[in-house]
């Protein structure tokens, strides 16, 4: 049986504070909505976009915030994408657990095209059996489904993975399908949050991860 950690990518291995929020700003201010700061936009971190630009905009309206979120791609394909910062510890503990025999992947809700660019400019593609994400069109953006999706790609059996990321969204999908979790308080979710949605284990830094995932014992 493979045994496998699935990692969220923002704020679990890379902090996007800067190329995420920047291009959100970007996108209302083309819409002429107004446009908060950037410390006000970190709850838009890890959610789907489409559901942070329908809060953001206050709408219903699908065209809208269709066109907002093609406003945000329009610079974060371009600029944001790489307004990024990794993580110094996670090539470590990924090179760790691959020593142990763990299979790693990323599960991200960002579309898929996109984490793996971030993946391979950080060139930790090599240190990864797989990085999986959304599609442009939003399918696959809601994290039960896509690890689901992950689960059955690769042949994966629930009880023998786990999930580790840093906001609700990581926790509840990954209960969905029986998996255990690990939340990260160093990334944009905070520690109510991810305790009440099901989180196992809480690693307040990267390197806290390895010995959690050998106290799972999968």
């Amino acid at each position: 049986m493979t045994h496998a950690i699935l990692f969220d990518l923002d704020g679990t291995l890379s902090d996007p504070k800067v190329g995420i929020t920047g291009s959100i700003q970007s996108a209302l201010s083309a819409l002429d909505y107004p446009v908060p700061e950037q410390d006000d936009l970190l709850w838009c971190i890890g959610p789907p976009l489409h559901h942070s630009f329908a809060q953001l905009l206050q709408t219903t309206d699908s065209a809208l915030v269709d066109r907002a979120i093609g406003l945000y791609r329009d610079r974060f394909s371009t600029v944001g994408l790489f307004e990024n910062t990794l993580y110094p510890e996670i090539p470590r503990v990924l090179q760790a657990l691959r020593g142990l025999g763990y299979c790693c992947f990323v599960a991200t809700s960002k579309p898929q095209v996109f984490a793996r660019r971030i993946i391979e400019h950080f060139e930790l593609a090599p240190l990864l059996e797989g990085i999986y994400g959304s599609e442009l069109n939003g399918t696959r953006s809601d994290k039960g489904e896509l690890i689901q999706y992950v689960l059955e790609r690769e042949k994966l059996a629930s009880q023998a993975c786990v999930m580790v990321g840093d906001r609700s969204h990581d926790m509840i999908g990954a209960k969905r399908h029986g998996l255990k979790t690990i939340g990260v308080t160093y990334g944009y979710g905070t520690i109510p949050e991810l305790m009440a949605h099901g989180a196992d284990y809480l690693a307040h830094k990267p390197e806290e991860i390895i010995p959690m995932v050998e106290a799972i014992a999968l």
